[in-house]
C-alpha cells in the first residue's frame, strides 16, 4: 500500500519539515493531525478498522485538504 506521509509526499522538503516540526507549534499540530488521519485511512484500507465508503471518501478529502494546507505552509 502506498504511503502518504509528508516525508514521502514531499521528499524535497524533508529538512524544512523537520525544522518546522521542532520550531513551530502550529505546524507541529497540523503535521500530527495529518499523520493521525493518514494512519486511520491506512487502518481502514487494511481492514483493521471498519468504515463505509462515504466515510472513507470524506476522510480522504480531509487528508487532501490538510496536505494542501501543509504544502502552502512549507512554501511560504
Amino acid at each position: 500500500m502506498e504511503k502518504h506521509d509528508l516525508l514521502h509526499e514531499f521528499p524535497e522538503l524533508q529538512d524544512k519539515i523537520h525544522e518546522l516540526k521542532i520550531s513551530d507549534s502550529y505546524f507541529r499540530k497540523l503535521f500530527d493531525d495529518y499523520h493521525e488521519l493518514e494512519h486511520q485511512i491506512h487502518r481502514i484500507k487494511m481492514g483493521s478498522e471498519v468504515a463505509n465508503d462515504t466515510f472513507l471518501h470524506e476522510l480522504k478529502a480531509k487528508l487532501l485538504f490538510m496536505k494542501d494546507e501543509l504544502y502552502a505552509y512549507l512554501n511560504r
